[in-house]
């Protein structure tokens, strides 16, 4: 199981948002570049950025920063916010990023999304992030009518990388993983299941470890991180156990 420390961008500052909203941010600081390699000396393979202004203005907001992480960073970066179209997927794959997820087009444009997934091969994730068990888009500002369960079965056999599962209900609120939402998600489809939103402690971590063999491929935690409640080192290693 993976562990993706999470580096969200507002205004060129690594921040963390309450439920998404982005008129609730904490600031952790102002250098994203020196965050992401503080989590690779941590042990981190992995890291999950995104672009939150990108995912209202449905396009790039914070490029340099996220050029100087991918620059920075050792290992994997996966990349969300604003991405919408074949110009911005290259663009970000060519730079360097190792993974793309789309959220608001994999609802409302699905066969663009299924297209992307065939030209670049275990690139795209999918992000089906639940309010209420319904799928939230444009940065989580809009909720629709359509069902986390469906929009996710929507893309079996596509070729998507994997799903990212946040209940935005939790997200940056340390309360605790959705583990139930998210084990459930994963054993209503064929495609591998990160969870995000709420992680507050190696808690969550175990408890997603122990049904690491049902699909979930890894979680993503930030405000655990950032404020101390996790250890970042230790959670990887309780990951790489199971």
């Amino acid at each position: 199981m993976i562990i993706f420390p999470a580096i969200d961008l507002k205004g060129g500052e690594v921040v963390r948002l309450a439920e998404g909203d982005m008129d609730r941010a904490t600031v952790y600081g102002d250098n994203p570049a020196a965050q992401a390699l503080i989590f690779a000396e941590a042990g981190a393979q992995h890291l999950h950025v995104v672009d939150l202004d990108g995912s209202f203005a449905g396009r790039a907001e914070n490029r340099e920063a996220v050029e100087a992480i991918v620059e920075a960073f050792p290992g994997y970066v996966q990349l969300g916010g604003g991405i919408r179209d074949a110009a911005a997927v290259e663009g970000w794959f060519n730079l360097g990023v190792a993974r793309v997820v789309m959220g608001s087009a994999a609802l409302k444009d699905p066969e663009f999304v299924k297209q992307m997934a065939k030209e670049w091969e275990n690139g795209i994730v999918v992000a089906v992030d639940a309010r209420d068990g319904m799928v939230a888009t444009e940065g989580w500002a809009e909720v629709s009518d359509v069902p986390v369960v469906d929009l996710a079965r929507r893309f079996e056999d596509a070729g998507v990388a994997s799903l990212l599962f946040t209940d935005i209900g939790r997200d940056g609120l340390l309360k605790g993983c959705n583990v139930d939402a998210t084990v459930d998600l994963a054993r209503s489809v064929d495609i591998p299941v990160i969870a995000s939103g709420g992680v507050k402690g190696l808690d969550d971590i175990h408890m997603l470890s122990i049904h690491a063999d049902e699909g979930i491929e890894g979680v993503i935690t930030g405000r655990a991180l950032y404020e101390g409640k996790l250890d970042l080192a230790t959670a990887i290693a309780m990951a790489e156990r199971a």
